[in-house]
């Protein structure tokens, strides 16, 4: 059982890495063995469009990491994509990974659309953590989407599971104590008595995550 997990953060111990660790931790515990990518540390090259996958059924660009990443992706039985919002998207760096997916598949033109049809057809358990500042989980609703689409070609047999965190405005911030997160609220002009149940929110989600990864590991 393996688990690949892209984490996009910048911040080395952002709110989506900490529900990442949580995550990975349960994948562990149910017997999974785990790599973690910090796609701002890789050397990954901008997708240029070429078209060239099409026919060499690769990406043509050679001088970065993305074989090794490709092969590590290829080889997952359980694919985790952990990043803030930003901009109501993935962070850059894990984006600029994203769009080397396109060489995974041919991808014909026709009058009404596109037509992906992968080299090989996936068959995983595919998982997005994402925390945003917003209390509204919709800012997050581009990202659910492009996962969506993303399994939908992949083949049969993937499955899509989301963690999404609210309210998270400030590094480590799900992790707060109480009186932490209630002098948060007061330097962010927030209602200090909301703390109490953001608290237990932020408790709620970082054990979902465990079990989560505990779960699927065991299932696989």
């Amino acid at each position: 059982m393996k688990v690949l997990a892209l984490s996009g953060s910048p911040r080395a111990k952002g709110n989506s890495v900490i529900i990442l660790e949580k995550f990975l931790e349960g994948a562990k515990a149910g017997g999974a063995s785990v790599d973690i990518l910090v796609t701002d540390d890789l050397k990954i090259d901008s997708c240029q469009g070429c078209l060239r996958c099409n026919i060499l059924k690769r990406c043509s660009l050679r001088d970065d990491e993305w074989v090794r990443i490709s092969r590590l992706i290829e080889d997952s039985d359980i694919l985790v994509f952990a990043t803030p919002v930003y901009f109501h998207h993935f962070t850059s760096s894990l984006k600029r990974v994203l769009d080397r997916f396109r060489s995974f598949f041919n991808i014909k033109i026709t009058n009404r659309e596109l037509i992906h049809t992968p080299w090989k057809e996936w068959k995983k358990e595919i998982v997005l953590i994402a925390t945003m500042g917003s209390p509204d989980n919709s800012e997050a609703a581009p990202l659910v989407d492009l996962m969506n689409y993303m399994i939908g070609i992949v083949g049969d047999g993937n499955n899509l599971h989301t963690l999404l965190g609210t309210g998270l405005a400030v590094s480590k911030q799900i992790s707060m104590k109480i009186d932490e997160l209630k002098n948060l609220y007061k330097k962010l002009g927030l209602r200090e008595e909301s703390a109490e149940s953001d608290l237990e929110k932020n408790r709620r989600l970082l054990l979902e995550s465990f079990k989560l990864g505990e779960k699927l590991a065991e299932r696989l």
